[in-house]
């Protein structure tokens, strides 16, 4: 009897383990699917040929972001965010934990600079500023300054499209410039349906296409940089919830483009927080 009962414990002991282990696998499995599902939902935010004219946002993720950077240009790389923050006094170059909003590098602009936009070009970063007509190319890896440049503008937005580097100057206006030589090469007119775009800021180069915050809007126009002509817009308003603003608060600017995960991130000067968003279709305003 005694021996019936042991087997009977051993058997039921089995069943338990059996069945708990069968629990924590499904859990595994729900888990990896719930992973899975949230990045396919926000897997494709900036394929061209799937954008409609008028889109809006669904936020996959949100990170912190330092509150007080006033943030001007903004790129994603390796893992990485890199960031150009603005103000006379306060401007900086940044290397950025994207999951923590951690400043792992930086360096501070003089005082008499205006940090404005940012891209990467090769091995290098290119920062431009505000009014004082001069751009900084920084190496990647550690930050040294290895030149700088003139230009006949405002330097506002900056990004690149493998040939040329973009810049905006707070008008409807793109300029290219030749990345060897940091001399303009040609410029382009945005337009929609036959009418200027002005206060191009923050730029970003996805997929063909030139995205650019608007200043004092929580607008972005996508823009063929061939052209010109807005080819859509995507409305981003409420994004940064009212409890979250404060009298620091600034407007939204700010566009990364992970390539290789395909995920698009936006922010805003002086925002505590940065987003992962994918983008969805709405209907035409009237």
């Amino acid at each position: 009897m005694t021996e019936e009962l042991n087997r009977v414990d051993r058997k039921q002991k089995i069943i338990k383990r059996t069945w708990m282990w069968g629990l924590i696998l499904v859990l595994i499995i729900l888990l990896a699917a719930a992973r899975w599902g949230r990045r396919s939902q926000g897997s494709a935010p900036a394929t061209s040929e799937t954008l409609s004219p008028f889109m809006t946002y669904e936020v996959v993720n949100a990170y912190p972001h330092d509150p007080g950077a006033f943030t001007q240009g903004l790129i994603y790389h390796s893992g990485y965010l890199y960031e150009s923050t603005g103000l006379y006094g306060q401007s900086s170059l940044r290397k950025v934990e994207l999951e923590t909003g951690t400043v792992l590098q930086q360096v501070d602009l003089s005082p008499e600079y205006f940090g404005e936009g940012l891209t990467l070009w090769e091995d290098t970063l290119v920062q431009i500023t505000w009014r004082e007509g001069t751009g900084f190319i920084y190496k990647l890896e550690d930050f040294s300054l290895s030149r700088q440049f003139t230009y006949p503008t405002e330097g506002w937005g900056l990004t690149h499209d493998g040939e040329w580097l973009i810049m905006s100057d707070g008008s409807h206006f793109l300029y290219f410039l030749d990345p060897d030589g940091l001399h303009v090469v040609r410029q382009v007119e945005v337009t929609y349906q036959g009418q200027p775009v002005e206060r191009l800021n923050e730029l970003e180069f996805i997929h063909d296409e030139v995205y650019a915050n608007i200043w004092l809007t929580d607008d972005i126009v996508r823009i063929d940089p061939g052209s010109g002509e807005v080819l859509g817009w995507i409305d981003l308003s409420g994004i940064l919830p009212e409890e979250l603003r404060t009298p620091a608060t600034d407007v939204l600017n700010g566009i990364a483009y992970d390539i290789d995960g395909d995920r698009l991130f936006i922010t805003g000067k002086n925002w505590p927080l940065l987003y992962e968003i994918r983008l969805v279709p709405v209907e035409p305003p009237d």
